[in-house]
């Protein structure tokens, strides 16, 4: 079994044993794929994938195509602050993500941001962007999960963050 992948125009791949390196004119994206009985080759603008299993292959093939793809157009995940009882603000400083007044709190909430992802704060939304989907991703779900709250009634206690987008869904509004 094998899949080849037809790399646009303006991409660059580079295959470093089982170390996938793509950039564009958005970014660079590089990914370890340490699976036994996989064989990874770039080449005059196609990438060749051959895996013992064609289940394990179609994933590796959807994580390169989410490469390419990120690489020519960021990913993007766009949160929303919300509270009802005490104004929060949120602020980004050097990669590391707070929130201070969330529920009254005396101390901020504070997340450590992964490199490659810039984030943006405009009134009440939240946008996080990266070339990598996973990236992006884990930043806008640690900043979602800071505000996480239990042993209190979600249907009463509506404050937060929550994620209204993510790429090429919307949650709701």
């Amino acid at each position: 079994m094998s899949t080849k992948l037809n790399v646009p125009d303006g991409i660059k791949t580079e295959v470093a044993g089982d170390k996938i390196i793509v950039s564009g004119p958005k970014g660079t994206v590089e990914r370890k794929f340490p699976v036994r009985n996989l064989t990874i080759k770039a080449a005059g603008g196609e990438i060749e994938l051959s895996a013992e299993r064609l289940a394990l292959e179609n994933t590796f093939v959807a994580h390169i195509r989410n490469m390419l793809r990120g690489v020519v157009e960021p990913f993007t995940y766009k949160l929303k602050i919300a509270y009802v009882h005490f104004p929060m603000t949120a602020s980004i400083q050097n990669l590391e993500f707070s929130i201070t007044n969330f529920l009254g709190e005396r101390r901020p909430r504070k997340a450590r941001l992964p490199k490659g992802v810039d984030v943006k704060i405009d009134g009440e939304f939240i946008t996080v962007t990266s070339p990598d989907i996973e990236l992006a991703g884990k930043a806008a779900t640690l900043i979602e999960q800071l505000t996480r709250i239990s042993a209190r009634d979600r249907r009463t206690f509506l404050d937060g963050i929550f994620m209204v987008e993510k790429p090429g869904v919307t949650i709701s509004a």
